[in-house]
């Protein structure tokens, strides 16, 4: 077991912000399109958090042009350029997936001060 955890620890990024449920953050991905390469930044409020270690992943939601948009990035994926908080969630809640019925401003999330 411990050959597992020795091997997977040094994967782990050790620059990672602090990412809690309900702040909202800013994934920045390496995106290939045929033999060319660029970043694409995908910013949305963070409603879930799962798995640990290497396996930890996190959900991102964004309402964009009246749409919901969910992607689910694994937080220590060499296509993970970046993480960035740009604001901090006050929430109850360790998943918010009460966040899919709601549209508008009902679907924010308070700021943490």
């Amino acid at each position: 077991m411990d050959l597992v955890k020795a091997l997977s620890d040094q994967y782990l990024k050790p620059e990672l912000p602090s990412m809690k449920v309900g702040d909202t953050v800013r994934v920045t991905v390496r995106v290939k399109e045929g033999n060319r390469e660029r970043n694409q930044a995908f910013e949305g409020t963070i409603i879930a958090k799962k798995h640990g270690g290497i396996n930890e992943t996190i959900t991102v939601r964004r309402i964009s042009y009246n749409v919901g948009c969910e992607k689910v990035f694994p937080v220590h994926s060499p296509s993970i350029v970046s993480v960035e908080t740009v604001r901090r969630g006050k929430v109850r809640r360790a998943k918010l997936y009460y966040l899919r019925g709601r549209v508008g401003k009902r679907a924010k999330v308070k700021e943490r001060i």
